[in-house]
């Protein structure tokens, strides 16, 4: 089997749009050797397979006008852009050339195009015209020759910079100049916000410290050498020191290995994903997962670098290396999510590569036809009219892409970095948009509407005396007795019965003798006396109960609750119920997708009807399919989508992969941590926290961006219509095309990057 070809990537500089990108692409896709390449102007990042050396590619960005940068370190946080825009001029010397530009078009523009009627005239104002038209446009007019010359495309920059020389050719100097001038401010303008979109979702890494407090032993301690050992033997002073214990060092987290114990102090942001040793705290993980409240972490619980530790110290043994924590991975994900273009992304895409040249050719018809057939003026004339080739020359500044171009990018670029900021990965464009459209959501029960483990639901004593309140003092001494046997038990049901019981004080110590009733139950000694938890069946057979308990215990189990029965010296003293539990956030977020139009939610789940109906009254699912094998569950999703159209299925992106790749847009859920990391990998979204309460924001961020990317649209090709029209009747002139086109190109991608703080 051939080997495959070798891909790499490389983070590029100097990208101020999309149509920037689209000339790299196309420039390092004729090189020799390269198989394929995408450029990612959200990430800046250019994607090469094939046979050709870096060194080709950088060679080939850099002769395009373009440039690589080093790629900074993982966990090293990245420097945000300047905090405004007169530093960011200062930064290049393509931009500062630029800000010296405007300097010298100031007296062209004062005195003969703000105000004329002054009368005041000088060769002198032509001149610095020319020499602001030289200083801002040199950059652009090598930019759109190069172009040109390597990837026979007539670019933006090659509009601008024939309708710059066409106007000196007709003497207008001031606006010549003014044409580089602001399209050169504009671009960098537009370079300089579309960086501070970019920032946003690299700043992630910063939320996790660079450093990281590491605990190592006291290795070949010669200051103990010779005392004696537990066991009577003197230490060698060889290997870790029994009596030193462990000493602190601070390294960076990209040095740290798999396995190395890490010491958070109470307070601090927590440097690495990794499983908690010893201590107990409650952590942060808003950062992450977007979960508002902290959650306790006990030995064993995963912990996501960048969460904030709460009030003690935790030592947390290192499970991923930098490269590859939960911020890396979210970053990667997010960056290829910003390179899948959503559809109306591409469409905008592929009509500027159709309409930049069409533009040209429109230009020159227009300069041309009316002084051929109508015996129009070509050039200006003497009382200040414009001849016809000013308006063509015009109409190549007007006609200008950019603003439509930015539009759509900009949007998706914010709305993807929120969403990750929030706890919600979306996996490209396309999934934004279709998003939007959904009408249907469909939801796993186990897992999902339901925590997925085992809780107690109904403790009910023979010596019950307030049957309807919390557990009446019979009922806790019954879930106590209950748990001392239990504790010595690994099974889930015994779990859930331990957990349940620890909000009471326990007067019982954990039994002894404790065996398994293979079928039946467990039992042990407690206190003296002989305990057993056991099932309903075995119970009927062995031990005598109540009819009126009995009758209670099969409603129970017509719900879906496993019924516990427990007896003391081979007396019956009641029965513990124990079901999967609802999340308590399952019918308020059901209730809000209601408010938010989504009409139709569905349980699609394996378990038994019964079940599945107590379940469904409980979240508020307007439809419940019930009995259904994974197969069956995607079967159930196309006909969904045949009845309501859009569909999006919710669940925990494993059981539920074969619906989760049918529906319209695959959501699973807890895709941060423990079982379900890999559905990071594998969903089209995924919610980091593990419940459902980011799923709103998700339906409303999405509907907001697929609005403003239909806003910002409009408004590029609106004005671009109306100063169309203006400049074909002799009322528009270059400069304020040039302006227009700059205007608008700010305004949409203003209006895009307001995503970045949408919170609905």
């Amino acid at each position: 089997m051939p080997a495959s070809p070798p891909t790499f990537s490389l983070p590029i500089t100097g990208m101020d749009c999309a149509d920037c990108a689209r000339t790299i692409q196309t420039g390092v896709s004729r090189l020799s050797g390269v198989e394929s390449c995408s450029v990612n102007f959200t990430a800046a990042k250019i994607s090469v397979t094939g046979g050709v050396a870096e060194e080709a590619v950088i060679a080939r960005v850099r002769e395009l006008g373009y440039d690589i940068a080093q790629p900074g370190a993982p966990g090293v946080a990245v420097a945000p852009p300047p905090a405004n825009f007169l530093r960011f001029l200062l930064q290049s010397q393509e931009t500062r050339l630029a800000l010296l530009a405007g300097l010298f078009i100031l007296p062209g523009l004062i005195f003969n195009e703000f105000l004329p009627i002054l009368g005041v005239e000088h060769w002198a104002f032509d001149i610095t015209s020319l020499l602001a038209m030289l200083l801002a446009g040199y950059p652009i007019a090598r930019s759109g020759w190069r172009a040109l010359r390597i990837n026979r495309q007539i670019t933006i920059n090659g509009l601008m910079t024939i309708a710059a020389v066409g106007a000196v050719v007709i003497g207008a100097y001031s606006e010549a100049g003014l044409v580089m001038v602001l399209f050169a401010l504009g671009e960098a303008l537009e370079g300089y916000t579309v960086e501070r979109s970019r920032h946003s979702i690299r700043s992630l890494l910063e939320v996790a410290p660079a450093e990281a407090l590491v605990l190592y032993p006291c290795m070949d301690c010669q200051g103990h050498q010779g005392k004696l050992l537990d066991d009577g033997t003197p230490y060698d002073a060889t290997g870790p020191c029994p009596w030193c214990g462990s000493h602190e060092a601070s390294v960076p987290i990209a040095s740290l290995a798999i396995g190395d114990i890490v010491l958070v102090k109470p307070g601090a942001a927590i440097p690495v994903d990794g499983r908690v040793l010893t201590g107990a705290s409650t952590v942060n993980q808003s950062p992450i997962t977007g979960e508002s409240a902290p959650v306790d972490k006990q030995p064993g619980d995963e912990l996501f670098a960048g969460s904030i530790n709460g009030q003690a110290a935790l030592e947390v043994e290192v499970t991923r290396l930098a490269a590859d924590n939960t911020i890396n991975r979210m970053i990667r994900l997010v960056e290829d999510a910003q390179a899948q273009r959503a559809p109306a992304q591409r469409f905008v895409d592929r009509f500027a590569a159709v309409y930049t040249p069409l533009v040209v050719v429109l230009a020159g018809l227009t300069a041309a036809l009316p002084p051929l057939f109508w015996d129009a003026p070509f050039w200006n004339t003497a009382d200040g009219g414009q001849g016809w080739l000013y308006r063509g020359l015009a109409l190549l500044v007007v006609a200008c892409p950019c603003a439509l171009v930015i539009s759509t990018p900009v949007t998706i670029i914010s709305a993807i970095s929120n969403a990750a900021r929030n706890g919600v990965l979306i996996k490209g464009g396309a999934f934004l948009e279709a998003m939007a459209g959904i009408r249907a959501i469909a939801f796993d029960k186990t897992g999902t509407l339901t925590a997925g483990r085992p809780a107690v639901v109904t403790v009910r004593s023979v010596n019950c005396t307030s049957p309807d309140e919390e557990p009446c003092a019979p009922c806790a001494d019954l879930l106590a007795l209950a748990a001392a046997v239990e504790r010595r038990s690994e099974h889930p049901l015994a779990r859930a019965v331990v957990s349940a019981s620890e909000r009471f004080a326990n007067p019982y110590p954990a039994a002894e003798g404790v065996t398994a009733l293979v079928g039946a139950g467990v039992s042990g000694a407690v206190a003296g006396r002989s305990v057993l938890v056991g099932s309903h069946a075995y119970f009927e057979a062995n031990v005598p109960h109540a009819l009126e308990q009995c009758a209670q215990i099969d409603a129970a189990s017509g719900l879906g609750q496993t019924p516990l029965l427990v007896s003391a010296g081979e007396e019956y003293q009641g029965y513990i119920t124990v079901a999967d539990a609802v999340r308590e956030s399952s019918r308020r977020v059901l209730g809000e997708l209601r408010e938010a139009g989504i009409e139709h939610t569905v349980m699609l789940t394996g378990d038994n009807p019964a079940t599945a109906q107590h379940i469904a009254g409980q979240v508020g699912v307007t439809d419940v399919r019930a009995g259904l094998l994974p197969e069956q569950k995607a079967a159930a999703l196309k006909e969904l989508m045949a009845r309501f159209g859009p569909t999006a299925m919710v669940g925990d992106g494993i059981n539920d992969a074969p619906a989760l790749a049918t529906a319209t847009v695959g959501i699973a859920m807890g895709a941060a941590g423990g079982g379900t990391a890999q559905a990071m990998e594998t969903a089209d979204i995924a919610l980091m926290g593990d419940d459902l309460s980011r799923l709103p924001f998700l339906v409303g961020l999405s509907r907001a961006a697929m609005g403003t990317v239909r806003v910002n649209v409009a408004l590029s090709i609106g004005i671009k219509v109306v100063f169309l029209l203006l400049v074909l009747a002799g009322w528009g002139t270059m400069w304020m095309a040039v302006l227009a086109d700059v205007g608008t190109s700010l305004l949409v991608t203003l209006n895009g990057m307001r995503l970045l703080g949408w919170r609905g």
